[in-house]
This record gives C-alpha cells, sequence and structure tokens, in this order.
C-alpha cells in the first residue's frame, strides 16, 4: 500500500470536490427549452406529465430566471392555476395590486385570471420555480 503525503491527499480532495461539482450538470433535464420574454428574463421550461391530482389533467414545471433589474410584464393573466417558489434571490411580487417580498424558499400561489408582475430589485440572479396546474 502507497503511502499517503500531504500533497497526495490535496489532490484526492480536489479531485472528489471537482466530482462533485459536475454531478448536477449531468443530472440537468437535456430537454429544457428556454425562451426570453423580456430583457434580464429567462424561461427554462422542463415538459409536461400527466397529474393524478383531481381536477388538473397535466403539469409543467419551469424555471423564471432573472437577472438584477429585470422584470415581467405589468399586470400578466395567470392562464392556469399554479405554485410558484423562490429558488433563489429575491423578487418583489405584485399581485391583484397587493405588492410583496418573496425571500428564498418563500412559496406563494395564483389562480386562474390572477393578475400578476415581478421585479428583481436586487444585485443577485433570482430564480422562481412554477409548478404549473392544468385543468
Amino acid at each position: 500500500m502507497q503511502k499517503v503525503n500531504r500533497r497526495s491527499a490535496v489532490a484526492l480532495g480536489l479531485a472528489a470536490a471537482s466530482a462533485a461539482a459536475v454531478r448536477p450538470a449531468i443530472a440537468q433535464t437535456p430537454s429544457a427549452t428556454e425562451t426570453s420574454p423580456s430583457p434580464g428574463v429567462v424561461v427554462r421550461s422542463y415538459g409536461e406529465e400527466r397529474s393524478l391530482i383531481p381536477g388538473f389533467k397535466t403539469v409543467t414545471l419551469r424555471d423564471v430566471i432573472m437577472q438584477p433589474g429585470a422584470k415581467t410584464k405589468e399586470d400578466t393573466e395567470m392562464m392556469n392555476a399554479m405554485i410558484c417558489h423562490i429558488a433563489e434571490g429575491e423578487l418583489r411580487v405584485v399581485q391583484d395590486g397587493k405588492p410583496m417580498t418573496a425571500k428564498k424558499n418563500y412559496v406563494w400561489t395564483c389562480n386562474t385570471g390572477t393578475k400578476e408582475h415581478v421585479v428583481n430589485e436586487s444585485n443577485a440572479v433570482a430564480i422562481m420555480r412554477i409548478t404549473d396546474l392544468k385543468a
């Protein structure tokens, strides 16, 4: 058996760390599609699947990635029920004219016809994950 010195221990540690850093990239869905509905806003959609929830035929998952200063179109009317979650960062959400601050891990819902827009007023990228519940 070989002797492990400080140099080889550091090399093994770096190799393990780089392998751990690569793993999430491998796990990403290759079929995701991206669109940019407005400057600084990217919507990454991950597909659609049938729903087991009564009243909903399908569900979809998407991330809205917003650069600092970016915003969505004002008073966008929701076409379906959805669950929204702030995965990273912080957004100002205006829902039916009522503003709120949504920080990391905040969760809220929207229903069909709800009017909403979001603004990233911070200095960091924000990610809003949306699960669409489609009737």
